[in-house]
């Protein structure tokens, strides 16, 4: 009986020295470090070596710190030949030509905390990054550059942006190196793509340029005619103003005489009217009994 009360003790600290073991060590790479969260918050990080935690209450979350690599614009199949991504790799240059441009990427985890928790999947969002930047720079050369001479500039360019990016979204990782694998012509599909966008665009710039072209004849032709119109006008204006200046002159002035002869005035108007009613008939005045007439266009 003695024996058997301390048998089970012994089993339970063997147990509970198995647990620990099994759940209170654990060991960190050379390559790797070791993120210990309790209770959902980050307590520390461990670097390579053997360590304890507290069992069932510290998680260790082991982060990969190696540097990976990974085609832009191609995959690998099983042959482990390099397979076209036209999503990825066609790109427009700066003098409208569609270009085939890929690339390789080495990256590394720089931050372990915030690889793991400051986004959902941060090799996708490095892999958008990369796509923007490239997208951005290869529209700033001729296709002519981008194929031959520019290769070098261009992946500086888009290695200098990507780092910038990345300091500024925190997502834990880092661009070790980036280089330009090939550049070429598109498949003929996506050249005869871009030649019925090229016809297109000449199309629109015919159709601008004689649009243009018309305005420039008619609008002078059009203002021309607008002068002329004014001037007539300021011209009729100008004659109907002077014209009811000498009307009202002379209406003041055979008012001044009617004020001083009416009489006579009265008959001058008459006669002038008369003048103006009939300018071809002859007056003839007679005493109506008289055979003789006096005609008085001869006196």
């Amino acid at each position: 009986m003695r024996q058997q009360k301390f048998f089970i003790p012994a089993i339970i600290i063997i147990a509970l020295a198995v647990l620990l073991s099994l759940d209170g060590f654990y060991t960190v790479g050379e390559q790797e470090q070791a993120v210990i969260t309790m209770f959902g918050s980050v307590i520390r990080t461990d670097t390579a070596g053997l360590y304890f935690k507290l069992p069932f209450i510290q998680r260790v979350h082991i982060v990969d710190m190696t540097t990976h690599g990974t085609g832009i614009g191609y995959d690998t199949d099983q042959s482990f030949r390099n397979v076209t991504r036209e999503d990825e790799s066609i790109m427009i240059t700066s003098d409208f030509n569609f270009v085939n441009i890929d690339f390789y990427l080495e990256y590394k985890v720089s931050d372990p905390i915030a690889w793991l928790y400051n986004s959902d999947n941060p090799e996708a969002i490095l892999r958008n990054m990369l796509l923007a930047c490239i997208r951005s720079v290869v529209s700033d050369y001729p296709v002519d550059e981008v194929i031959t001479t520019g290769k070098n500039q261009i992946q500086v360019s888009v290695r200098e942006r990507l780092t910038e990016m990345l300091e500024q979204s925190n997502i834990g990782l880092q661009c070790v190196n980036l280089t330009v694998q090939d550049a070429e012509p598109p498949t003929e599909k996506i050249i005869q793509a871009f030649k019925e966008v090229e016809t297109a665009r000449q199309a629109r710039e015919t159709m601008v340029n004689s649009a243009k072209k018309y305005q420039s004849e008619q609008l002078p032709l059009a203002e021309a005619k607008a002068d002329e119109i004014i001037q007539k006008a300021e011209a009729v204006r100008s004659a109907r103003i002077a014209e009811a200046t000498g009307q009202a002159v002379r209406f003041r002035n055979m008012y001044e005489e009617y004020r001083a002869y009416p009489l006579i005035t009265r008959q001058r108007l008459f006669y002038e009217a008369m003048e103006q009613v009939l300018p071809g008939a002859k007056v003839i005045i007679t005493d109506g009994t008289t055979s003789r007439l006096l005609p008085l266009d001869k006196f």
